[in-house]
């Protein structure tokens, strides 16, 4: 999944000053978004690993890849081929009502 955040993300504003850069948090959700596009609405999830090596600038393509099946995935954010993050998505078991 490719994606882009644009200048005007409301995340961007004070994440920093005078030079924003995209959240992790951010990458984190264009990465489940690419899970529930595939699987549809998660349970509650758990990150076991998650690094974040380079940063992703507003206006900069950016992908998503994904390797594993439910309920744990491994990620890669890149962009062109560097790779930006990376690291891992737990879903949890949904109770039983």
């Amino acid at each position: 999944m490719r994606f882009i955040i644009p200048t005007d993300h409301p995340s961007l504003p004070g994440h920093f000053p005078g030079r924003p850069i995209v959240p992790g948090v951010v990458l984190l959700d264009r990465v489940i978004e690419a899970i529930e596009a595939d699987h549809g609405p998660l349970p509650p999830l758990r990150l076991p690993q998650v690094k974040f090596l380079k940063p992703l600038l507003p206006e900069e393509a950016a992908s998503v890849e994904l390797l594993g099946e439910a309920p744990r995935w491994r990620f890669r954010v890149l962009r062109e081929h560097e790779l930006l993050a990376s690291g891992e998505i737990v879903a949890e078991a949904r109770d039983a009502a």
